[in-house]
């Protein structure tokens, strides 16, 4: 029988609904036969998923609900990350984790974008706010392997890598938050090629702390007579401290952290504001081309941010499902029992169900568009790549959109699901609802997924038909199935409202205002009709078995 007595929550990874994703659902078999992936085997995959879990369960989650109530501490300008934080940090460098799909040349691993998918979602399942250093490594490191001088690349790739050098990404400012167009932060020449930069940067996750020996800044800022708006915005790269001749942290730099932010969630992840007073930083790419060199990386964080999502909501399924177990209260339908688990009234179960439903078609969906994200970048034919790159932007808003909505439903239900219980912050439900939160404001809130889908992606770039027409072929054949009928009928159906809507918003397409209204909701419809295709094709696998 459950107690009031304080509980931590549990977690342990759906490792064989991962294996079932990658493997029978999804081919990975096949799929590691594109160029670089050819010697990761079943085995490793399993070796690596299975020590995946071991890092996420016996490292990361003890910290989870104690670095919640410790938070980040801010003193001379210094912030100090949670109790065991850095510990469990070395122990993700020397577990190679940040290296997972980073290229060779680079110290990384290469492996897919799918197995980090998976990586991720046990990572932040286990504890979203340490999930959020290594994630901005990630995307730093993508930043400078693309969009970096060689001379960049070789000093800070391998750094970012290896994550022994940390990055953090500062874009918004207190005026320039989703309109980065208003950004005042400058960038001055100087003779030795460099640029100081000046500004106060807002809203920086983990733009200060102890974890490693520097951190590296991706800073967007405008050059001095630049175009107004987005067109004049540059990148910039700007180190905490600047590396000496051996590549070894120098004197230190001029940006500095003002405050940290005190907020509704990921306490154990600092928010920080930073002040760059003259700090010398590198162009990276083109002058006034930095918005679109840092979108170029922003399929992979987008899809990283939605795996945020799933994760907390697996966590509170599992949380919520184990309660629902052990918590006797009332009689179920037909019992003549004192009091019943609660797992057999109708209500707590519509709600686990609902839980279980959206994390695994939205697990689904995610590593689905990984897939397609791996193939745009190593498929052999260039019209593969195109078609792949095509699906991956069309898919990208709905995954960072869909599963951060989904993640907070989840962390909701679960909290019903614990009633009093799950509203006490001793059980750590209600942190769930707390962390998760932001994920639909950052990285693009999911307002502007919407309109990016709607807007670009299907009325501008006419992409739907990368989902529509393989997606209503395969349901049509299979609701000739009788055992498939009553899931790929209404899948196909709300394939026809899709198109029917997209054909009316065509139609209205001359009023902005018509398409803003209904983006949301129509990237919700997407996402559902997505799920209801991916589920019929799980369908077809468990009735073939």
């Amino acid at each position: 029988m459950w107690s009031s007595a304080r509980s931590m929550p549990v977690y342990a990874a759906p490792l064989r609904e991962h294996l079932f994703c990658l493997y029978d659902l999804l081919g990975f078999d096949a799929h590691c036969a594109l160029p670089g992936f050819g010697d990761i085997s079943r085995d490793v995959v399993e070796a690596v998923l299975e020590q995946s879990s071991r890092f996420a369960t016996q490292t990361l989650l003890p910290l989870n609900r104690p670095a919640d109530e410790q938070g980040c501490r801010l003193a001379e300008g210094v912030v100090t990350t949670p109790e065991g934080f850095k510990s469990a940090y070395r122990k993700l460098v020397e577990g190679g984790w940040p290296a997972l799909t980073c290229a060779a040349a680079h110290g990384g691993q290469g492996f897919p974008h799918m197995i980090n998918v998976l990586f991720e979602e046990m990572m932040n399942a286990a504890c979203l706010s340490f999930g959020l250093f290594p994630g901005l490594g990630r995307g730093a490191y993508v930043a400078i392997a693309r969009h970096g001088s060689p001379e960049q690349a070789a000093l800070y790739a391998p750094r970012l890598a290896s994550g022994v050098w940390a990055g953090s990404m500062c874009l918004t400012e207190a005026q320039a938050g989703t309109d980065l167009g208003l950004l005042r932060t400058q960038a001055v020449p100087q003779r030795d090629g460099s640029y100081a930069i000046t500004g106060t940067k807002t809203f920086i996750s983990c733009g200060e702390h102890d974890l490693t020996a520097n951190i590296v800044y991706l800073v967007l800022a405008k050059l001095p007579g630049a175009p107004a708006g987005t067109r004049g915005i540059s990148l910039f790269l700007v180190p905490k401290f600047i590396p000496d001749s051996l590549g070894n942290p120098g004197p230190r730099n001029g940006v500095s952290c003002g405050a940290i932010e005190r907020k509704m969630g990921l306490h154990g992840s600092p928010t920080c504001v930073m002040n760059f007073d003259g700090a010398t930083g590198w162009l990276m790419g083109e002058a006034h081309k930095g918005l679109a060199a840092m979108f170029s990386m922003m399929n992979a964080e987008r899809i990283a941010v939605g795996i945020q999502g799933l994760a907390i909501a697996e966590a509170s399924y599992q949380n919520a499902l184990a309660y629902a177990h052990v918590r006797h209260q009332g009689r179920a339908p037909g019992s003549e029992a004192v009091a019943d688990p609660i797992i057999r009234h109708p209500d707590v179960r519509r709600m686990l169900m609902t839980q279980r439903v959206l994390v695994e078609g939205g697990r689904a969906l995610a590593l689905w568009t990984a897939q397609a994200l791996d193939v745009s970048e190593r498929h052999a034919d260039p019209q593969v790549r195109q078609q792949a790159d095509e699906f991956t932007a069309l898919m990208t808003p709905v995954v960072k959109a869909f599963l951060t909505d989904i993640g907070s439903e989840c962390a909701s239900l679960g909290v019903q699901v614990w009633g009093g219980h799950g509203y006490m912050r001793d059980n750590g439900m209600e942190q769930f609802v707390r962390d998760v939160r932001v994920t639909q404001i950052y990285e693009g809130t999911n307002g502007v997924q919407a309109l990016d889908l709607l807007g670009r992606k299907v009325l501008q770039l006419g992409l739907l038909d990368r989902f529509t027409v393989p997606a209503a072929a395969e349901l049509a054949v299979a609701s000739t199935d009788d055992r498939l009928r009553h899931l790929a009928g209404p899948a196909l159906s709300a394939i026809g409202l899709l198109k029917e809507s997209t054909s009316l918003l065509h139609l209205r397409a001359s009023d902005p205002a018509e398409v803003g209204s209904a983006a949301s909701e129509y990237l919700r419809l997407f996402a559902l009709t997505a799920l209801g295709y991916l589920w019929t094709r799980m369908a077809r696998l468990a009735v073939a078995a």
